[in-house]
C-alpha cells in the first residue's frame, strides 16, 4: 500500500466523518525523507486525488508545485515535524464539537477508552499571545513554530476559535485521534447537560489513560475506514 494512496484516504475519511469540510488538512512524513512531508494541494479534502499530493521541505517549501497551489496553514505542519521527529502525521481541522472547548475555559477530559489520550492533555493555543490582530490562521513560519511550543508533547491542542490540531505516529493513528476527539467532545457536552452546573463526570484516571494509550492504534478501525474511502474514489471514476 502507497503512502500516497493512505494519505488520499485520510482526506475523505476525515471529511466523510465530518471532522473535516471544505477546509482542514492531513499531512504525512516521508517514509523515503524524514526530513520532507506530504500534504495535499488547496483543495477540499473530500475531492483530493493522488494527482493533487504535494512534497515539501520542513520550511514547508514545495518540492515540485507545478503551478499547483499550496494550503496557506501547511507551516503547522512542517513546524510541528521539525519539533517532534517522532510524529509521522499531523490533521489540522474545524472540528465542529471541539471548537467551543477552544473559546471557554472548560477543559476537555478524558471521557471514553477510545480517546483516552485526551487525558494526556489538549492545550489552547492563543494566537494573540504571538501576534495580535490576525485572522486566526497560521500562515507564517514563527505561528507555525508557536503553535508546535503550544502542542509540546501532546497528542492534540486546540486554537482557540478557530479548531484544533492532532498528531500520531502513524497516519492511522493521527487520524483515529482527530475522529475521537470530535466524539469524545460531543460525548463531553452531552454529559455536562445531563449533570447540569453541580454534576459530577465520572472521567478516566490517570492509571486507566496510561494503560489505554499504548494500545489505541485504531488498526480495527483504519482499514475499515480506508477501504470505504478508496471505494467510493474508484466508483466516482
Amino acid at each position: 500500500m502507497s503512502l500516497i494512496e493512505d494519505l488520499v484516504a485520510a482526506n475523505r475519511i476525515l471529511a466523510e466523518h465530518g471532522v473535516i469540510d471544505a477546509y482542514g488538512h492531513v499531512s504525512v512524513r516521508s517514509d523515503r525523507d524524514p526530513n520532507r512531508y506530504f500534504l495535499a494541494r488547496s483543495i477540499a479534502p473530500e475531492c483530493v486525488v493522488a494527482e493533487d499530493i504535494l512534497e515539501y521541505d520542513l520550511d514547508s517549501n514545495p518540492v515540485d508545485a507545478r503551478g499547483r497551489e499550496s494550503v496557506r496553514e501547511r507551516f503547522i505542519h512542517g513546524e510541528i515535524f521539525k519539533a517532534r521527529p517522532e510524529v509521522n502525521a499531523v490533521v489540522h481541522n474545524h472540528s465542529p464539537s471541539v471548537v467551543p472547548f477552544s473559546i471557554t475555559k472548560v477543559g476537555m477530559q478524558p471521557l471514553f477508552h477510545m480517546a483516552a489520550f485526551v487525558g494526556l492533555g489538549v492545550p489552547n493555543f492563543e494566537i494573540r499571545k504571538v501576534q495580535k490582530g490576525t485572522d486566526l490562521l497560521i500562515k507564517t513560519p514563527t505561528l507555525g513554530r508557536a503553535l508546535a511550543r503550544t502542542l509540546g508533547k501532546c497528542p492534540a491542542a486546540l486554537m482557540r476559535g478557530h479548531g484544533s490540531v492532532t498528531v500520531g505516529e502513524s497516519l492511522p493513528r493521527a487520524v483515529g485521534r482527530s475522529v475521537y476527539l470530535e466524539l469524545s467532545a460531543r460525548m463531553q457536552l452531552q454529559a455536562m447537560l445531563i449533570a447540569g452546573p453541580r454534576g459530577k463526570i465520572a472521567t478516566l484516571d490517570k492509571a486507566e489513560v496510561q494503560a489505554s494509550v499504548p494500545v489505541q492504534d485504531y488498526a480495527r478501525a483504519w482499514p475499515m475506514w480506508r477501504d470505504k474511502a478508496l471505494a467510493g474514489l474508484k466508483t466516482r471514476d
